[in-house]
């Protein structure tokens, strides 16, 4: 087998290029039918859907947005431990009496952690790892637990005001 030429190794390059790049966006009516392409695949598959499936589809949309906000540097008040509790039980399509029978807890305080006027007990959190089938694990509910935590520093600064007084002695250095 003969070496291939410059010209050759040239050409053979631009193909791979080619292959591995993905062309410009379409505009226009080439757009649109593309678009239209994937739409009538997506239906068509979608179409195919268990109620299973749809209902997996939906705690794994869940998952993957506190996956996301959990490891993301980005505070927000949208998001919080009560909020995702609550969209865990939405996704369930149950009420929250219903869903606090299943797991044990009193409707009231289920509510009071729903809307941020109590802080969750461990063995509220432990219980949903539990009730998830382990889908949503307790070192997921605790870390957004973690977050709502630190937002909470940022947004209220007396409360490290008030401790000072409680603190004798400290380092000499800070880095």
């Amino acid at each position: 087998m003969r070496p291939a030429k410059k010209s050759e190794r040239k050409s053979v390059a631009e193909e791979i290029k080619e292959a591995l790049v993905a062309p410009g966006s379409l505009k226009g009516e080439g757009r649109k039918e593309m678009l239209e392409s994937f739409r009538a695949i997506r239906k068509k598959i979608t179409e195919q859907y268990t109620v299973e499936d749809e209902f997996v589809t939906r705690f794994l949309q869940l998952k993957f947005l506190i996956e996301d906000y959990v490891s993301s540097d980005v505070f927000s008040d949208r998001y919080f431990f009560g909020y995702f509790l609550k969209e865990y039980i939405s996704r369930q399509e149950k009420k929250n009496k219903e869903f606090a029978w299943e797991i044990d807890i009193d409707p009231a305080e289920l509510s009071l952690v729903i809307n941020r006027h109590r802080r969750p007990t461990d063995k509220l959190i432990f219980r949903l790892d539990i009730h998830s089938n382990k889908n949503f694990p307790a070192q997921l509910w605790f870390k957004v637990l973690e977050k709502d935590r630190a937002i909470e520093l940022l947004q209220d600064s007396s409360i490290i005001d008030r401790e000072k007084k409680h603190v004798k002695r400290k380092l000499s250095f800070s880095f």
